[in-house]
């Protein structure tokens, strides 16, 4: 009967282990959602349509591992439509114009679920009329890059 008991033991404690660790691998995958969303405006910022493409691809393949219960499956939905068609074109306007969509989805998930302990800095384009999340509270404006690097300003610090 002890052996019984200890075989038990002993296989939900490998079950548990296992458990927490998918839960930890999908926990990790939120945080890099953010790292990749920063790496797709950066390369905006600076003009570079393969970055964003290859930044976009990276997201996607982190979202993929997000579990539902974290984030709604709606909203991850969302994001993979936009992150899907910036890494389909190496279009720069049409990335910015994706961007658009893009940013408003990620800044609600920045808003129900702590993806970093930094500040997270929404900022506005008054041009565009949309917003973006930076890591940065000095204005990089992905929108338009160069040639309207500064325009705009933080509203929100999440």
């Amino acid at each position: 009967m002890k052996k019984i008991f200890l075989l038990v033991a002993i296989i939900a404690t490998a079950l548990t282990q296992h458990s927490f660790a998918q839960d930890s691998t999908k926990q990790y995958q939120l945080p890099q959602l953010l790292t990749y969303y920063y790496s797709i405006k950066n390369a905006l910022v600076e003009g570079n349509a393969n970055g964003a493409a290859i930044a976009a691809t990276a997201f996607l393949k982190a979202a993929n591992s997000v579990d539902y219960k974290n984030i709604s499956e709606g909203n991850m939905n969302a994001l993979m439509k936009d992150a899907g068609k910036i890494s389909e074109t190496t279009d720069i306007k049409k990335q910015r114009a994706h961007f658009a969509n893009f940013s408003p989805n990620m800044a609600a998930i920045s808003k129900a679920v702590e993806l970093t302990d930094k500040p997270v800095y929404y900022a506005w384009c008054p041009m565009i009329k949309t917003h973006w999340l930076s890591s940065e509270k000095a204005i990089k404006n992905p929108y338009y890059g160069s040639a309207m690097l500064t325009c705009g300003e933080v509203t929100e610090t999440i």
